[in-house]
């Protein structure tokens, strides 16, 4: 009897089968990692951009529990929550990339996997990746003293939650796209999340109408989270952050596999 190559061969769990498309980038990335690197070092001058300069011009900061902290404690933690959400979104654009033009993911499902396996495969390669740079981060902050207690070691699963969220529904919105001009769109998103999310600013500071949206801001559960953690302020809240991450990356997984089924395969 004939036995056919591991490769060809369906596994039980979709994880098993999409752990190739793990495998195939870490094949390419071998040749690029200077690519990985250099996803380091943008929040890491952020970081220091805050602590040697914006942060001596605006001083302390009074957190609502009475708390006195430094500028660059206040916003390090949300400088790692924003990192965690750009890092998948801008790895929407390789992803809309072999989608579109090489066309990568048309000779990936003549084999066993599925549109699932593909969207699992690549959203757990962002998230390989976005671990990297959370670690990284995490450690410079810890160096920079920015770290004030020992639940700070949970800021680096927290950001990695962050990045599976919205790197599942960032893979979804991609195969919404006709051209790169459509990402114009996603900018449109990211970008007031990115200032309008508790990130520099107390959101007490903020008129109350957008105080109210910015509670439901994907990116605040994170900043908030990750803010919590890292300065110690730990209270029943974080879990419905941790709820709303985890129900974004559930409903991203599905509507992801779902269009790339519908793109390929029907």
């Amino acid at each position: 009897m004939t036995t056919l190559p591991l490769r060809v061969v369906p596994r039980r769990f979709n994880f098993g089968r999409s752990g190739r498309i793990v495998e195939r980038n870490l094949l390419v990335y071998r040749h690029l990692w200077g690519v990985l690197i250099s996803g380091f070092f943008e929040p890491v001058f952020y970081l220091f951009s805050i602590t040697v300069g914006f942060g001596a011009l605006v001083g302390d900061i009074t957190m609502p529990n009475g708390q006195v902290v430094s500028y660059a404690a206040f916003a390090a933690p949300a400088l790692l929550a924003a990192s965690a959400m750009n890092g998948p979104v801008f790895e929407s654009f390789g992803i809309f990339f072999k989608l579109k033009y090489m066309r990568t993911y048309e000779g990936i499902l003549a084999t066993p996997l599925t549109p699932r396996d593909i969207a699992i495969g690549e959203i757990t390669w962002s998230q390989m990746r976005g671990a990297l740079y959370a670690t990284a981060f995490v450690v410079v902050m810890w160096a920079m003293g920015l770290i004030l207690s020992p639940w700070g070691l949970l800021a680096i699963p927290a950001a990695m939650l962050t990045g599976f969220a919205f790197g599942a529904v960032g893979m979804a919105a991609t195969t919404y796209m006709r051209s790169w001009q459509d990402f114009d769109l996603i900018f449109v998103v990211t970008l007031p999340m990115f200032l309008f999310s508790a990130t520099f600013y107390p959101l007490e500071i903020y008129p109350d109408w957008l105080q109210i949206v910015a509670r439901f801001s994907p990116l605040y559960q994170s900043v908030d989270l990750l803010r919590g953690l890292v300065l110690g302020v730990i209270d029943w809240s974080m879990l419905g952050h941790i709820a709303f991450l985890v129900a974004m990356l559930i409903s991203g997984l599905i509507m992801a596999g779902r269009r790339v089924e519908k793109l390929l395969v029907t």
